[in-house]
């Protein structure tokens, strides 16, 4: 177990890389070191065939990095950070988005780059694997929702494929059906048939716009608040 002076040396020392970093790539020592770390790591994933495994190891693994990206974030000026952007993705893939946002907001603020191994921009990552943990989740589950509606904000406006993106409405669907708010749920599984006729939503939109329907058939009808004319408040002054 990493002693609490160790943590605290690992986080300042990692602040000050940030911070000479500037804008720039990040380099020094801290960075090395975890960097050194990463490619130890990545090569024991590699050599896992278990998916499930993998998701075990990485649980493992990423507390070993939390002092690093904590102080990054604090210090950092948006320097491109292969180690960073790993462990975004790495948070994702255990199911701690949570866990995931303090860093997509940096990466998002600061337009990083998360590098060519990952074939996909910043942003099309975070909508397209969040997503894919939310599919994952039941039914009935909003568990996600909130985190799905802020990386929905973070991402706006960026370009990507628009099956990722209509994938992403999906879940927010899914997330606002289980929360019962089915108006919001219709409005985006609206937008992501719009985005994608294959993305899966047109039954939900069916249903949905039915549930819709009945409930505003079953609505009492209001009384007028006005009332009669001759009830109406007598505002003339005297003369």
């Amino acid at each position: 177990m990493t002693s609490p002076l160790r943590k605290h040396y690992e986080r300042i020392t990692a602040a000050q890389a940030a911070a000479d970093a500037g804008d720039q790539v990040m380099q020094g020592d801290a960075y090395h070191l975890m960097h050194a770390q990463l490619f130890e790591d990545y090569r024991r994933l590699k050599s896992v065939q278990s998916v499930e495994r993998k998701i075990e190891i990485k649980r493992e693994i990423l507390p070993n990095y939390a002092e690093y990206v904590d102080g990054v974030l604090n210090a950092g000026r948006g320097a491109e950070d292969e180690v960073l952007m790993r462990i975004m993705l790495w948070r994702i893939d255990v199911g701690d988005i949570t866990g995931a946002l303090p860093i997509a907001r940096y990466a998002m603020q600061h337009q990083l780059d998360p590098g060519e191994q990952f074939q996909r921009g910043t942003a099309a990552i975070l909508a397209e694997e969040s997503a894919e943990q939310a599919l994952a989740l039941a039914d009935d589950d909003d568990s996600m929702l909130d985190d799905l509606i802020e990386i929905d904000g973070l991402i706006e406006g960026a370009d990507m494929h628009d099956q990722i993106r209509a994938k992403l409405h999906k879940v927010l669907g899914n997330g606002y059906r289980a929360r019962g708010e089915l108006g919001d749920a219709l409005d985006h599984y609206q937008r992501a048939y719009q985005l994608n006729d294959r993305v899966g939503v047109k039954q939900d939109i069916d249903r949905i716009s039915k549930a819709l329907k009945k409930q505003a058939e079953e609505q009492p009808a209001q009384p007028d608040q006005a009332g009669p004319p001759d009830q109406q408040p007598n505002n003339a002054k005297p003369g």
